[in-house]
C-alpha cells in the first residue's frame, strides 16, 4: 500500500480529495490529509477505511517529520509560503512532493540536493502555473516537430464567475484567495515584445490592458503578470521575438481596480492608525487630499482621479459601499487587509453560484513561408460554490500527476515543472475525461 499526505484542506482542495479517494481503493493507496482545521473533512471521510484527517501544524517540527516520513508521497496545498518547509522535510526524508505554487529562488536551491537523492518535487502543477504549461508545451512541440518557428506566444487565465451568476457590477467574485488578489500584480510586470524588452511598473499595470475574446462567451481584458520572461528558457524559446503571459477579467474591471492602485489601498506593507475606528468612508477619505468646502467625497475622489462623477467606475465604488459609514472593525490592518474586508463582503460566492476558469493561448508562428496563428482556449465552469471550476482545474492535474508518480511514471529528477511530454500528455487526456479541454482555432494570416 501506497500511503498519501496530502497538507491542506482549503477552497482549492475538495476536487483534489475527491479524485485521490477515488482512486485509493484501484490504486491501493492510503490517504492521510492534515491541516490545521479538519472538521469538515471528518464527514466526507469516514465512509473510506482507507482515509483520515489529522490536525496539523506545519510549525510543528516533530509532527512534521512524523507525518511526511510515513508518506511515500507528500502533496502541500498549504498557503505557498510554507511549501518550502515541508519540501526540505522531504528532502530530510527523501520523499516525493507535489505542490501548486510557483517555484521560487529558495526553491531552486534545493535542486541538486533532490537530484542527488533521485528524488522529484514537482511545482506549478495546478492551473495557472499548470495547466497553462502543459496545454501551451504540447502545441509548442507540435508546431517545432512540423518545422514551425514560432515568433509570438501568449497566454492569460482568469478565475472568474459562470454568466448564470454574473450578478455584479465588477462581474468579478472570489473563487481563489482573497489576500492573493487583494495583492496581485505588486512588482513589476517583465515581458518582451517584437524583440524589445517591455517593464510596467505596479502603477501602471491596470492602464496598460489587451482585449480578448472566446466564442460564446464575450469579451474579456487581460493585464500582464509579473514575470512572462523566465519562462522562455523552460519552454525552449530562448530566441522568441514576443512573449507574454497574463490574468484576464472581464471588461471595466481593470479601470475600476486601478482606483485602488493610485490610492494606496492594496498597501500591506504598513498598518493603520485607528483602523478599528474607521468606517468604509473614512477609510478611503484617509487617502485623499482634503476636501474643499461642500465637496462630497465622491467629487473629491473623481476630482483627483479623473473619474466621471456618474461613470461606471464610481458606480462600482459605491456598490462595494466604500462610500458608506460602516464599520471596519478591524484592528491593526494595513490598508489591503482593510480593503479585502470590504471586498469579501460583497464577491464571496453565493449558495448556487457557479464560478468559471478562461485560458486563452495566441501563438504566431512560420511555416513554409506562410505565417500562421493558433488561438487555443479552455472554459470550464463549476458545479456550484463548493465543486468550482478553481478547485477541479487547480486539484485534477495535482491528483493525476501524484498516480503517475505513484505508479513509477515520471523519471524527470529535481525540482520539476511540468513542461515533459512524459507528464503533460497523459495530464491533458485524463482532464477531458473531466470536462477541461481546450478548443483549438487555426488560420493562416494575411500579411
Amino acid at each position: 500500500m501506497k500511503r498519501i499526505l496530502l497538507l491542506g484542506a482549503g477552497r482549492s482542495a475538495s476536487s483534489l480529495i475527491a479524485y485521490l479517494l477515488n482512486n485509493a481503493a484501484p490504486e491501493n493507496w492510503h490517504l492521510t490529509i492534515g491541516d490545521i482545521t479538519v472538521t469538515h473533512l471528518r464527514p466526507v471521510l469516514e465512509p473510506f477505511s482507507f482515509a483520515e484527517a489529522i490536525v496539523f501544524d506545519v510549525h510543528d517540527e516533530a509532527q512534521r517529520a512524523e507525518e511526511v516520513g510515513k508518506a511515500d508521497l507528500v502533496i502541500s496545498l498549504l498557503p505557498a509560503v510554507f511549501h518550502i518547509q515541508v519540501a526540505k522535510e522531504c528532502l530530510v526524508q527523501e520523499k516525493n512532493l507535489i505542490t501548486a505554487s510557483y517555484v521560487t529562488p529558495e526553491f531552486l536551491e534545493l535542486h541538486q540536493e533532490a537530484q542527488e537523492k533521485n528524488l522529484t518535487i514537482l511545482m506549478e502543477s495546478g492551473l495557472d502555473p499548470g495547466i497553462d504549461h502543459m496545454s501551451a508545451m504540447q502545441i509548442i512541440r507540435r508546431i517545432q516537430a512540423e518545422g514551425g518557428t514560432l515568433t509570438s506566444f501568449k497566454s492569460f487565465t482568469g478565475g472568474l464567475v459562470a454568466p448564470e451568476s454574473d450578478t455584479n457590477p465588477w462581474r468579478y467574485k472570489f473563487t481563489w484567495n482573497p489576500r492573493n488578489v487583494v495583492l496581485a500584480g505588486q512588482g513589476t510586470a517583465k515581458y518582451i515584445k517584437n524583440g524589445a524588452y517591455k517593464y510596467i511598473p505596479y502603477h501602471q499595470l491596470f492602464q496598460r490592458t489587451d482585449e480578448f475574446y472566446v466564442d460564446g462567451y464575450g469579451h474579456f481584458e487581460g493585464y500582464a503578470n509579473r514575470d512572462s520572461l523566465s519562462y522562455r528558457e523552460p519552454y525552449g524559446l530562448l530566441n522568441i521575438p514576443t512573449m507574454l503571459r497574463g490574468t484576464l477579467r472581464r471588461p471595466g474591471y481593470c479601470q475600476a481596480w486601478d482606483v485602488f492602485v493610485q490610492l494606496g489601498l492594496t498597501d500591506d506593507s504598513y498598518t493603520l492608525d485607528n483602523s478599528e475606528g474607521m468606517t468604509y468612508r473614512s477609510y478611503l477619505e484617509a487617502f485623499l487630499p482634503p476636501a474643499t468646502d461642500g465637496q462630497s467625497i465622491e467629487e473629491c475622489l473623481s476630482l483627483y482621479l479623473g473619474i466621471p462623477l456618474e461613470g461606471d467606475v464610481m458606480h462600482k465604488l459605491a456598490w462595494l459601499g466604500l462610500f458608506s459609514d460602516k464599520p471596519v472593525e478591524l484592528a491593526g490592518a494595513t490598508p489591503a487587509q482593510v480593503l479585502e474586508k470590504i471586498l469579501k463582503e460583497k464577491w464571496t460566492l453565493s449558495p448556487g453560484d457557479k464560478d468559471m476558469i478562461v485560458m486563452q493561448h495566441l501563438f504566431e508562428y512560420e511555416l513554409d513561408g506562410e505565417k500562421r496563428e493558433i488561438t487555443s482556449s479552455l472554459v470550464a465552469i463549476g458545479d456550484d460554490e463548493i465543486q468550482t471550476a478553481m478547485a477541479k482545474t487547480v486539484g485534477l492535474p495535482v491528483g493525476i500527476l501524484a498516480k503517475l508518480m505513484l505508479q513509477e511514471r515520471i523519471s524527470h529528477r529535481g525540482v520539476v515543472i511540468p513542461i515533459y511530454s512524459e507528464l503533460y500528455e497523459p495530464v491533458l487526456e485524463e482532464l477531458k475525461e473531466f470536462g477541461i479541454d481546450f478548443v483549438e482555432q487555426e488560420r493562416v494570416m494575411v500579411s
